[in-house]
């Protein structure tokens, strides 16, 4: 589809959609979801992780799914498949078809659909984000939100720019004890915190993969999109027999590596613990050459958060002064007896409560607000793990000024905050 084209249509589809509250229109019975409550949804890229996100948010009783696209046709009919059955199972047995596409740009072009689902690999979320806030929907869009700090402001400003409801995959901040750890130190209970420890993975790696034929379900230069070319080998994309997780994530030009993959959650708990989503660390000082942990990142509050395996895999270690909280997807401990289960005081803080990541997102795009894991904090997050994988390349102390996204005085990790585009994509015209 041509770029040129594509803008113009989107620009007045922007203003096409708005959602009117079920109280407007007045009364609905309670099995029933009022016209303009309902929100229909499109999945933008649809390999393993799409599978449970289609459940989730279909679980969600205002959504249907009218749309999917993917460069891979056989998960692409795979999820046609899914989704239609999911659709029958709200209208008791009614149908719904899915229609399905190559290209992501003819499915924003159709004013049916009033959100997106974003599941492409990392080095297409800018893209497509922007693309889509132009269309006039609202997105939610997996972690890590950005591959760099130049794509995560673009988004960022998108959003804004065409007033869209945004919401970033960073589901554990909709998870309770998530929630309650990081209430617990932003109130106090554990004293003054001076280091939190994240164990995640490694940094990301050059991509030195062999060359192996292109699978005939696969349009392997679509795939590679705004990157630059490389040969296709099933790590990066594993066919649809594999289902396994695909490994594009570890490798630069695709991801982050786990940095981001997994740090998108973890550094996350420590950002949001901070009071950090706006913000970000003021200095970034790397271990000894060529190791994979040690990475400490500075915050003008005097914290110093580290990447470092302190004992348990993908969790958070807050020390205070006065106590400790460790927590994961499988455990939730602190060394001061009942604090786990404590109540907030009236007087205290409390953080912002989603108890559902997906429905959190639905209401939010009813209500027209911002929901608990909003682009700006997305961003923010993803930008922490963008400038932690520079400091692994570069490997010599960094200052960071969050207000302006830059480093000081270095013009060499300057210009890893942003890469180059390929061909005719770039996510700067809008």
């Amino acid at each position: 589809m041509d770029r040129r084209n594509f803008i113009g249509k989107s620009a007045v589809a922007a203003g096409a959609f708005t959602i009117i509250p079920n109280h407007v229109m007045g009364n609905q019975p309670n099995n029933t979801i009022a016209p303009s409550d309902k929100i229909n949804l499109g999945f933008i890229g649809v390999g393993k992780q799409s599978m449970g996100l289609m459940r989730s948010l279909t679980n969600c009783p205002e959504t249907m799914v009218l749309a999917a696209c993917d460069v891979d046709k056989k998960k692409l009919d795979r999820f046609k498949s899914a989704a239609e059955k999911a659709n029958a199972g709200k209208l008791n047995g009614g149908s719904q078809m899915v229609d399905t596409y190559e290209n992501y740009r003819e499915l924003l072009e159709r004013k049916d659909i009033d959100a997106v689902v974003i599941v492409a690999p990392d080095h297409w979320h800018a893209m497509m984000v922007v693309d889509a806030a132009k269309a006039g929907k609202d997105i939610y869009c997996e972690k890590p939100m950005a591959l760099t700090v130049a794509e995560g402001r673009a988004m960022v400003n998108a959003t804004r720019k065409y007033d869209r409801v945004f919401q970033t995959g960073n589901m554990q901040r909709s998870w309770r004890n998530f929630r309650h750890a990081c209430e617990m130190v932003s109130n106090g209970y554990i004293g003054q915190v001076r280091e939190i420890n994240v164990s995640v993975g490694d940094p990301v790696m050059a991509c030195e993969l062999p060359a192996v034929p292109v699978p005939e379900s696969l349009n392997w230069d679509l795939w590679v999109g705004p990157s630059l070319f490389r040969n296709y080998n099933p790590e990066l994309a594993p066919p649809i027999e594999n289902n396994g997780w695909a490994n594009w994530r570890n490798y630069r030009d695709f991801g982050g590596g786990m940095i981001t993959d997994w740090g998108a959650h973890m550094f996350d708990i420590g950002q949001w613990a901070m009071g950090m989503d706006q913000s970000g660390p003021i200095e970034l000082i790397p271990p000894e050459k060529r190791a994979k942990r040690g990475m400490q990142m500075k915050y003008d509050n005097g914290v110093v958060m580290t990447h470092k395996d302190w004992g348990d895999f993908n969790a958070v270690q807050f020390l205070g002064s006065e106590g400790k909280i460790e927590v994961s997807r499988s455990f939730y401990r602190s060394d001061i007896v009942g604090l786990t289960e404590f109540e907030l005081k009236e007087s205290d803080t409390p953080l912002y409560r989603s108890d559902n990541h997906y429905q959190d997102w639905v209401d939010s795009i009813k209500k027209r607000t911002r929901p608990v894991s909003d682009v700006e904090t997305g961003h923010r997050t993803a930008s922490l793990c963008n400038i932690v994988n520079i400091g692994y390349t570069l490997e010599r102390p960094l200052k960071w000024k969050p207000a302006h996204e830059r480093f000081i005085d270095d013009d060499d990790a300057n210009s890893m905050l942003t890469r180059p585009f390929r061909g005719e994509w770039d996510f700067n015209d809008f």
